[in-house]
C-alpha cells in the first residue's frame, strides 16, 4: 500500500466533510444561530489544521500563508469554549471582551514575525527545514498545550455547573445537550492525548511509529467528523439552553447561612416545615408535574413564591434537585396507575406520557431509582 496517497485521501475526505457540515450549519434555519455559527467556525479551523497533513510542499511565496495556517490552531479551543457557552445558555451573546481569547494566537504570530513573516525567502526556507528544533516551535507547543489544558478544564467545569443548574431548575428529562457536549469534549481529550504522544515522537528515532500514529489520527479525524454529521442529521434540534443568570442553590443559600449565627432559632425551621408541607400539598392537589416541561420558575409563579426561595427550599432544605423532586410525584402517580387493575389495558408508554414524562428511557431510569423495579416488574408484582 502506498501510505502517503492513502493518508492524503483520508485527510482530504475529513476536510471536505467538515467544510460541508460547516456550510450546512451556517445556512440552516434555526433559532440557535450563534451556537451553529461558532461550531461552523470550529469545524473550519479544524479543517484548516488537518490540511497540514497533506500540504507538505509549498511554493516560496506561500510560506507566510502556511505560517499563518499553522498558528490558527490557537483559535480552535477558544471557539469551542464559546460554542459550549452558546449551547448551554440561551441568553449568551458575543461581546468585545471575548476578543481576549485570541491573545495566544496574536502572541504566537508576534513571536513568528521576525524569522518568518519579515524574513527573506531563503531565511524562511531555512526556518522550515529546521522547524521542529526552533525556539519558536518549542514556544508554540508550550503555549498550545497550556491553552488546551486551560480550556478543556474550563469546559468540564462549565458542563458540571450546567448539569446541576438543569437539575435544580428544569424537569424535562431530555438532557441531550449535556450528553453531546460531554461526549464531544471527552473525545477531543482522548484525541489530543494521542496527538501529544505523536508530537513527543518527533524528538525520537521512532519515525515509523510516528507515521502510523499520524495515519491513526487521520482516520480518527474522519470518524469524528462523520459522527458530527450523524448527530446533526439525527438531532436537528439537539440543544436546550438555560438562563445564564440562574444561580446554584448552594450559592443562593450561602449568604443566608452566613448571616444566621444563632443555631437555636426555631422560627425559620417552623416556617420552612410549613412551606414544605404547603408545597407538597399543592403538588398533590394541583398536579403541576403533569406538564413535561415544568420549570422551577413556572412553579414559583404558580405558588407565588420567589424563585430563589423555592430553589433553596427544594434543593437545600429538602435535599433534592428540582428534577428529582418533581419526578418523585410523577413516579408516585405512575405507581397508582400501575396498581389499578381497571387501567391494566394502558401500556407503559401511555402511562409515562400521562404522568408527565416524555422519554421512555428517562421514565424507566427514574422509576427504578425510586422503586428498585422497572415499571413492568412493578405492575406484575402488583396485579
Amino acid at each position: 500500500m502506498d501510505e502517503i496517497p492513502f493518508f492524503n485521501t483520508i485527510a482530504s475526505i475529513a476536510v471536505s466533510i467538515s467544510l460541508l457540515l460547516a456550510l450546512f450549519l451556517l445556512t440552516v434555519k434555526t433559532t440557535n444561530k450563534l451556537a451553529n455559527r461558532l461550531f461552523a467556525c470550529f469545524l473550519i479551523l479544524n479543517a484548516i489544521d488537518v490540511m497540514g497533513f497533506f500540504s507538505n510542499s509549498f511554493l516560496d511565496n506561500s510560506l507566510n500563508l502556511e505560517t499563518f495556517r499553522m498558528s490558527l490552531f490557537l483559535l480552535a479551543m477558544p471557539i469551542f469554549y464559546l460554542y459550549v457557552l452558546a449551547v448551554c445558555y440561551t441568553d449568551f451573546r458575543l461581546k468585545a471582551i471575548h476578543l481576549l481569547h485570541a491573545v495566544p494566537f496574536l502572541l504566537l504570530n508576534v513571536v513568528l514575525t521576525p524569522r518568518l513573516y519579515l524574513a527573506s525567502t531563503i531565511g524562511k526556507q531555512h526556518f522550515f527545514e529546521h522547524l521542529q528544533h526552533t525556539p519558536e516551535m518549542y514556544f508554540s507547543h508550550i503555549l498550545g498545550e497550556t491553552q488546551y489544558a486551560f480550556y478543556i478544564i474550563s469546559v468540564f467545569i462549565l458542563l458540571k455547573k450546567y448539569k446541576v443548574l438543569y437539575l435544580e431548575n428544569y424537569t424535562n428529562p431530555n438532557r441531550s445537550s449535556y450528553q453531546w457536549l460531554f461526549q464531544m469534549t471527552t473525545v477531543f481529550l482522548i484525541a489530543h492525548s494521542i496527538v501529544i504522544l505523536r508530537d513527543l515522537l518527533r524528538f525520537t528515532d521512532y519515525n515509523n511509529l510516528f507515521f502510523w500514529i499520524n495515519i491513526g489520527i487521520g482516520i480518527a479525524v474522519l470518524i469524528i467528523t462523520c459522527w458530527f454529521v450523524l448527530k446533526a442529521l439525527n438531532n436537528p434540534e439537539l440543544f436546550r439552553g438555560i438562563d445564564s443568570k440562574l444561580e446554584l442553590a448552594k450559592d443562593i443559600h450561602k449568604p443566608q447561612a452566613e448571616a444566621t449565627t444563632d443555631k437555636t432559632q426555631s422560627l425559620p425551621d417552623e416556617v420552612t416545615v410549613s412551606q414544605i408541607a404547603a408545597l407538597k400539598a399543592y403538588m398533590a392537589e394541583q398536579q403541576p408535574y403533569l406538564d413535561p416541561s415544568l420549570t422551577i420558575q413556572e412553579l414559583a409563579n404558580r405558588i407565588d413564591m420567589p424563585v430563589r426561595d423555592l430553589s433553596v427550599l427544594i434543593n437545600h432544605h429538602m435535599n433534592q434537585h428540582f428534577f428529582d423532586f418533581v419526578n418523585e410525584f410523577r413516579i408516585q402517580k405512575a405507581m397508582k396507575i400501575l396498581k389499578d387493575k381497571t387501567k391494566s389495558h394502558l401500556t407503559i408508554l401511555e402511562i409515562l406520557y400521562e404522568v408527565g414524562f416524555n422519554s421512555k428511557s428517562s421514565f424507566n431510569t427514574s422509576f427504578k431509582k425510586y422503586t428498585t423495579l422497572t415499571p413492568t416488574e412493578f405492575r406484575n408484582s402488583s396485579l
